[in-house]
């Protein structure tokens, strides 16, 4: 893709603006500065998502809707949405990539459940003539751009968090175990390097695990192994890569007769997660705002198949290197701690959940107790 000097705009905003062709001054791809010069294709475009799993609640409660309804919006209810989830399995994400050659889709959206064995497919896509989106997790191969979250600052976030729930503990005789994300998902090495970088100056990282399959079951089987290598009552705080594997860690810990947990991050702001934070079993959670990352990616997939170059890159003005690729239009997105006092002005404010929903089922008084009304 050619670069063009563009105007300035945030991506990620999940209302984000299309940017005007006359005020941007841009040429579109048939060489015309007129704004009403035909585009390559209309609204009759098709979209293609693949997402790697279903064992973090977030892909079918808010990334696939949000990408699907998006489409629907951008195109007048005239393009199509095809989708598929890979459950983890790499192999099967492979067919369902050719499965989306073979219905001719304009533009994938892929999130990749092996970033480094998906590269032949995302390949073969583009040779068929198909834009190609990394979507939350940088895949390799010859991808058009890269939607996702600030992973350096995801892991900064967890790291600088949970030294400061120590407060005075944190020293370098206070051990810390992390459980870190799955070996084939790029993201998770980031969150690690990132988080590993806080901590360790500040206490001792005594075990680390990589996590496969970011499964609770696995990362409840590693803090079983640190819980026998350390002891319960000499871990002083949890470093977990998601929600999902602290629900892992905190079952391990109770299991061994742990009745106060240590500081346990996340990531995710899971509706079970928030309900930890707000009973004291997790100590926190990053909060990605899921609608911006979907929106900005449907956007882009739509405007990437409908030819419409400006408006594309006007959403990814950043730049990222994969290990086989350079110089990766890519939208970044920021993220936040969640903590028991940012509830309400967090995934409450952003309608990711109710306060009648997180409250239900027994937590209406941890939820009066943080003043979650």
């Amino acid at each position: 893709m050619n670069t063009r000097m563009r105007c300035v705009t945030t991506a990620g905003a999940a209302s984000v603006l299309l940017v005007s062709l006359t005020a941007c001054g841009g040429v579109l791809p048939g060489g015309s500065s007129d704004s009403s010069a035909p585009v390559r294709k209309g609204n009759d475009v098709k979209i293609g998502l693949l997402l790697p799993e279903k064992e973090t609640a977030r892909y079918e409660k808010f990334d696939r809707p949000i990408i699907e309804r998006q489409v629907d919006e951008l195109t007048d209810g005239k393009g199509k949405f095809v989708y598929a989830n890979a459950d983890q399995d790499a192999d099967l994400q492979n067919d369902q990539v050719q499965k989306m050659i073979d219905e001719k889709v304009d533009t994938l959206i892929v999130d990749a459940v092996d970033a480094k064995t998906i590269a032949a497919s995302v390949k073969k896509a583009k040779d068929a003539g198909i834009h190609v989106i990394a979507y939350d997790r940088l895949a390799e191969g010859p991808v058009d751009a890269y939607v996702g979250f600030d992973n350096e600052l995801v892991g900064q976030t967890q790291g600088k968090e949970l030294v400061a729930a120590l407060g005075d503990k944190a020293s370098k005789s206070t051990k810390v175990v992390m459980i870190n994300g799955s070996p084939t998902d790029p993201n998770a090495a980031q969150y690690k390097e990132s988080a590993r970088a806080e901590l360790e100056n500040r206490v001792t990282v005594a075990e680390s695990y990589d996590t496969v399959g970011w499964k609770p079951k696995n990362a409840k089987a590693n803090m079983e192994r640190a819980i026998s290598a350390i002891g319960a009552s000499n871990i002083a705080g949890v470093y977990s890569a998601n929600d999902g594997m602290a629900a892992g860690v905190i079952e391990a810990l109770k299991a061994a007769g742990v009745t106060k947990m240590p500081p346990i991050t996340g990531q995710d702001a899971e509706l079970a997660a928030v309900r930890r934070i707000l009973t004291g079993d997790q100590y926190m959670s990053v909060y990605k705002p899921y609608p911006d990352e979907a929106a900005t990616a449907a956007e882009m997939a739509v405007r990437a198949a409908q030819g419409r170059d400006i408006e594309f890159e006007a959403l990814a003005t950043s730049r990222v290197d994969s290990p086989t690729n350079k110089q990766i239009h890519t939208a970044s997105i920021s993220v936040v701690a969640l903590t028991r006092k940012n509830i309400k002005q967090t995934v409450v404010k952003d309608k990711i959940f109710t306060v009648k929903e997180i409250c239900a089922g027994g937590y209406a008084q941890p939820c009066a107790d943080a003043g979650l009304k």
